[in-house]
């Protein structure tokens, strides 16, 4: 069965080869015929350019918003098995090995462990080990890599586009009603810049927005700028 790897971007000119090159790597390593999409959601620089370059078709639109951008690459892609990568995550021949091999076994989708590349504020392993142990007792893949079947993807009605943020547990809620959802142990690794380029105020002014709005702030983009704020690079020296 053809996989799709579908990669959403937004001005990702720094990550993105690194990220389309492992996924280059693990799919030939495997030899299963594959494709990558990358979702270039309105970059202002050389994303769509190093995409081309580094072997991926891609699929331009202009949402700002995650949950569409992944919904429009789903859709371009003609794969039987969706793959969904962030522009900053590097995938190994292991995980998408385990990924098959999950499927074969009756899994609808699923997603992986979760790492950190680099070095991290005090807070960082206390809130990743957190939020990783949480979405793996409650099987939710974190978006940084989600994994199914098209039929699977089309049954659950895809990524929720009233979300701006927690599509992904929003999908894989959705996907555990088509049948089984699995958090594989095998490791993707993702990059730490908002844990190095946000404070712990920052996360303490995101829970107190969650307490006030509830739910309803999960609908609005103005409210979420650790996502859809202008972002902040690390320096260059990394």
């Amino acid at each position: 069965m053809r996989l799709s790897f579908v990669v959403p971007a937004y001005n990702e000119e720094r990550l993105l080869g690194a990220t389309l090159d492992a996924i280059h790597a693990s799919a030939r390593d495997i030899g299963v015929s594959y494709e990558i999409v990358v979702a270039n959601d309105a970059s202002s620089d050389a994303t769509p350019d190093i995409a081309r370059t580094h072997g991926a078709r891609v699929v331009d639109c202009a949402y700002r918003q995650i949950a569409r951008v992944r919904n429009a690459g789903a859709r371009a892609a003609t794969g039987g098995v969706l793959i969904f990568v962030d522009a900053d995550t590097i995938v190994s021949p292991a995980v998408v090995r385990a990924s098959l091999a999950a499927l074969d076994r009756g899994a609808v989708g699923g997603g992986a462990t979760v790492h950190i590349d680099g070095s991290q504020p005090w807070w960082g392993p206390i809130l990743l080990f957190v939020v990783v142990e949480s979405m793996r007792v409650m099987r939710w893949a974190a978006g940084c890599y989600v994994f199914c079947t098209r039929a699977a993807f089309e049954a659950s009605g895809g990524f929720d586009e009233r979300l701006f943020v927690a599509e992904e547990i929003a999908l894989s809620r959705a996907l555990q009603r088509v049948g089984r959802v699995v958090i594989l142990r095998e490791r993707v690794l993702t990059s730490g810049r908002k844990m190095r380029t946000h404070s712990a105020w920052d996360l303490v002014r995101l829970a107190s927005g969650l307490v006030r709005y509830g739910p309803s702030l999960l609908r609005n983009r103005d409210r979420l700028s650790l996502w859809y704020g202008e972002r902040r690079h690390e320096p260059p020296s990394r």
